[in-house]
């Protein structure tokens, strides 16, 4: 149970309305062009498919590669407020084991309770406003472990592709790219994400075992974390005391909670999602100059973006979500990638995908030289 006496520790339908209501509109467009585009991006996503398996050389098991994938994880296109609604499930799924630790170190009766009440609504609106904020900068997302609903499906054991469609266009449109070479290059991105879980059945229940783990190991009150998250809402809004800048003095959500058991389990997150990051921007430029003719044009730019981006408030809220730290995943991983694939070829590298044990370390993802020379020694028979 997430709740003491039917409280929720975090009111869900209120951070899902507080998102909704305080989300930034999405750029103009027609209705006519608004389903061009949805149909657009589902085409491209069809067709990345193929793209991505053939480049990768992956395959679902059991599957000859080229093989064309059965279609039971769903690819949706979304508005903002529709990316909202499915990250507010993701969510209250992944961050259950959390707050029923949290529950139950809440005191009991009916202070408990008030307590609970109004923690649940505070947090429930600050969880809004930093869903506010995210939801106009996605571009698109594999959610691993998506629950399904009735008007958002995921496969059976979870997972699903989303494409947020205002994002995509007020992108393009800001980089002054051309709209179709840009909605194509980012779901070559989205889809290599979807061919990462489908063709590596272990994949997601490692990594969710691994969340769990660090979540089990969180020691945190309740209080501590409603006031990082009023944090987040005051870099979000500007609102931050009197003589403090917010860059300087912003701290990651994370920090809270940074056991030395957690910091050995974020070690290892940290090494996979810069694997699958990086492996998602070699990929996509990768297939690019045979199927995005002016890929190197929205590379350069979308580079550009990422490095500078941001106002002193936008940074600090940055730090505060932890993204500065995404940014760096992006580049490590890439370069990680692209270090193998040039050693060991296509194949070589694919043994990444092996098992738990082939997974770079956050130390390899820094030298793939090391982890080049540790399956080369396992393949050897070396001890």
């Amino acid at each position: 149970m997430t709740s003491i006496g039917g409280v929720e520790m975090v009111d869900w339908n209120l951070a899902a309305a507080t998102a909704t209501r305080f989300v930034r509109p999405g750029p103009e467009v027609s209705r006519d062009e608004a389903r061009a585009i949805v149909a657009e991006l589902r085409a491209h996503a069809r067709s990345s498919e193929e793209h991505v398996r053939a480049f990768t050389r992956m395959a679902q098991p059991g599957e000859a590669v080229g093989a064309e994938a059965p279609q039971d994880t769903p690819v949706l296109v979304v508005d903002r407020p529709g990316w909202i609604k499915a990250n507010v499930a993701g969510f209250r799924a992944v961050l259950k084991p959390l707050l029923d630790k949290m529950a139950e170190r809440r005191p009991g009766g009916a202070g408990g309770a008030v307590l609970g009440a109004v923690g649940g609504k505070v947090t429930g609106v600050e969880l809004g406003m930093l869903l506010s904020f995210l939801a106009s900068r996605v571009l698109g997302q594999y959610e691993t472990f998506a629950p399904a609903s009735r008007d958002l499906p995921a496969a059976a054991r979870g997972g699903r592709l989303l494409l947020v469609a205002p994002n995509i266009v007020h992108v393009e449109r800001e980089l002054e790219v051309d709209p179709h070479d840009f909605r194509l290059w980012v779901c070559l991105h989205e889809e290599t994400h979807r061919t990462q879980f489908t063709a590596v059945p272990w994949l997601r229940d490692h990594i969710e075992g691994e969340i769990q783990s660090f979540l089990a190991e969180t020691d945190i009150d309740p209080g501590a974390l409603v006031e990082r998250l009023r944090e987040a809402a005051q870099a979000l809004t500007g609102a931050r005391p009197e003589g403090e800048s917010g860059e300087e003095n912003a701290r990651s959500l994370v920090d809270l909670v940074q056991t030395p058991a957690q910091r050995e389990i974020l070690g290892r997150l940290t090494a996979v999602m810069s694997l699958l990051e990086g492996h998602a921007d070699f990929v996509m430029d990768g297939v690019g100059p045979e199927v995005v003719p002016s890929v190197a044009e929205i590379r350069e730019k979308f580079q550009q973006r990422r490095a500078s981006g941001a106002g002193r408030l936008d940074l600090a809220l940055r730090k505060l979500l932890g993204l500065d730290a995404k940014l760096r995943q992006y580049r490590d991983g890439e370069r990680f990638v692209r270090a193998v694939v040039d050693d060991l070829g296509m194949d070589g590298f694919n043994r990444v995908w092996t098992s738990p044990n082939t997974l770079p370390t956050k130390q390899e993802i820094a030298s793939p030289a090391d982890w080049i020379a540790r399956v080369k020694g396992a393949a050897d028979g070396a001890p």
